[in-house]
C-alpha cells in the first residue's frame, strides 16, 4: 500500500470517527488530507522510502483562532495522538506537542505561508516568478480527504497551474538558457578542449530542457531526485527524459561528443515542434534563442513582457 493509500485509510478507518464522536461542532471548520513534502505525497515512495517518515498519518488543517480557538486546538491535537499506535502494520511515530510537520494539526495559514510566503494563495507577480517550483508542487500534490470550509481546496485550486504570461516568461529563459548552453556553448567548449565546461554545458542544457517540458506540459516540476520519474509520466515529451539522461551520464570524447550535438539538436526540434504545437512561437528556424524571444513577446502584460528575459529562472 502506498502512503497516500494507507494516509486515507487511517483516516477513514480511525480518524473521521474521532472526529464525528468527539468534534462535531469542529467538522465544519477541518479540512483533511495529506499534501507536502515526502515521496508518498506524489505517489512515488517505494520499499526504499520506508526507511524514513512512512507511518499512518494525515493532515488535519485549522482555520485561524478567531474560528477554532487554542484550545480547541490542542485538544483536537492530542486526539489525535491517542489514535492508534499501530495501523496495518505499521506504527506511528511519537506528534510534537504542537503537531508534526507532516502530519497532525497544523493552520491552514501557517502551513501555507511555510510552503509558499503566502497564506491565501494569492500571490503577486514577484512573488510568482521567485517561488521555488518544488513549493508549489508540494502545495498542490497529494490529496484532500475532507474540506468543511472548503478553503484548503480553495488556496490548491489558486496555486494549481502558472497563470499564462509567468508560464511564457518562465519558459522563454529556459529557452533561452538551452539555446546558449546546448546549441552554442558544449561545441565551443569542446573546441578548446574544455571537456568538464562542456558537460557543464550539456548538463545546463538538460536542466532548464527538463523545466521547459514541464512548462508546456502546464505542471510543476518537483524535487529534483523526482523530476525524471515525474517527467517520463507526462503525456507531452515524456520521451526526452531518455535523452536527458543519456547527456548527462556519457563522457565528451570523440564520436560520443559528436553524438551528443545531434542528441542537442534533435531535442531542440522537438521542444521547437511543441511550441508551434501550442501556439507559443512564431519563429520559423530550429535556433531556440529566437524562439525563446518570440515567446516572451507573446506575453500579454506589458510588465511581465518587458522584465529581463531571464527574470522567471
Amino acid at each position: 500500500m502506498r502512503g497516500l493509500e494507507l494516509a486515507r485509510a487511517y483516516y477513514v478507518t480511525c480518524g473521521k470517527p474521532m472526529l464525528e464522536a468527539q468534534f462535531p461542532k469542529l467538522l465544519p471548520h477541518i479540512a483533511v488530507g495529506l499534501f507536502g513534502s515526502g515521496s508518498e505525497c506524489f505517489g512515488y515512495d517505494d520499499d526504499i522510502s520506508r526507511d524514513h517518515d512512512f507511518e499512518p498519518g494525515f493532515m488535519l488543517l485549522l482555520p485561524g483562532e478567531d474560528v477554532v480557538s487554542r484550545r480547541d486546538a490542542f485538544l483536537l491535537e492530542r486526539a489525535y495522538a491517542k489514535l492508534p499506535r499501530e495501523f496495518l502494520g505499521l506504527r506511528r511515530g511519537l506528534m510534537q506537542p504542537v503537531g508534526g510537520a507532516r502530519h497532525g494539526v497544523i493552520r491552514t495559514t501557517d502551513y501555507f505561508r511555510e510552503k509558499i510566503g503566502v497564506p491565501d494563495g494569492v500571490l503577486t507577480v514577484g512573488e510568482w516568478l521567485s517561488t521555488p517550483e518544488y513549493a508549489l508542487a508540494e502545495a498542490v500534490n497529494g490529496a484532500v480527504f475532507f474540506d468543511g470550509p472548503g478553503e484548503v481546496t480553495a488556496i490548491r485550486r489558486r496555486l494549481s497551474a502558472w497563470p499564462e504570461d509567468i508560464r511564457k516568461k518562465k519558459l522563454a529563459g529556459c529557452l533561452l538558457l538551452m539555446a546558449q548552453a546546448g546549441q552554442y556553448n558544449y561545441a565551443r567548449c569542446l573546441k578548446h578542449g574544455e571537456k568538464g565546461a562542456a558537460q557543464l554545458a550539456a548538463i545546463e542544457f538538460a536542466r532548464n530542457c527538463m523545466s521547459a517540458v514541464f512548462l508546456l506540459n502546464g505542471v510543476y516540476q518537483p524535487y529534483y531526485k523526482w523530476a525524471f520519474r515525474a517527467m517520463r509520466e507526462l503525456p507531452r515529451l515524456s520521451l526526452l527524459a531518455e535523452l536527458m539522461e543519456y547527456l548527462l551520464t556519457t563522457d565528451n570524447h570523440g564520436d560520443m561528443a559528436a553524438e551528443k550535438t545531434r542528441v542537442i539538436e534533435g531535442v531542440a526540434a522537438d521542444v521547437i515542434a511543441e511550441l508551434r504545437g501550442q501556439g507559443l512561437t512564431r519563429a520559423d528556424c530550429g535556433d531556440l534563442e529566437k524562439h525563446a524571444y518570440s515567446v516572451n513577446d507573446s506575453i500579454a502584460d506589458g510588465e511581465i513582457r518587458n522584465l529581463h528575459i531571464l527574470a522567471a529562472v
